[in-house]
């Protein structure tokens, strides 16, 4: 029988001896990782679309740089939220919160690309760092809780 990438991460963070010591909701933990993750690979994949733009290259500068950004920051996240042995909690918040900022500035560029040059793939992206966006806001928000 095999398992999902989702249910396996979900099984390893039910089974990891700290977890019971975890200041995080299960769930909004396991959704953090898994948009952090997602929102790495689609942003690494829009920068190289963004690249196969020939006629728009010059233009798409600064936005690769933002997808590249955004997704070396977003798997630095991931791999910091799914380590539960003793968390330093002021060096998570400040990964959530660098994770949120490189989110929302990569997917608003990305979301001006979609809208005013009809780019699918930045279309895609923007939404893949709007839900990482969201994600990182939910478990940041049940820290403060």
């Amino acid at each position: 029988m095999t398992q999902n990438a989702s249910s396996a991460l979900s099984s390893m963070l039910q089974t990891h001896p700290q977890i019971d010591k975890s200041p995080f909701d299960l769930a909004a933990l396991t959704g953090c990782i898994e948009a952090c993750f997602e929102c790495a690979q689609v942003c690494t994949s829009c920068a190289d679309a963004c690249l196969g733009e020939t006629e728009h290259a010059g233009h798409l500068t600064h936005c690769i740089r933002l997808n590249l950004d955004c997704a070396d920051i977003c798997t630095t996240t991931g791999r910091v939220l799914v380590r539960q042995t003793q968390p330093e909690m002021a060096v998570i918040r400040a990964q959530l919160q660098a994770c949120l900022a490189a989110c929302k500035a990569c997917g608003d560029e990305c979301q001006g690309h979609a809208e005013k040059m009809d780019m699918k793939h930045c279309a895609i992206c923007a939404e893949s760092c709007r839900r990482c966006e969201q994600a990182c806001h939910k478990l940041l928000d049940g820290l403060s809780a």
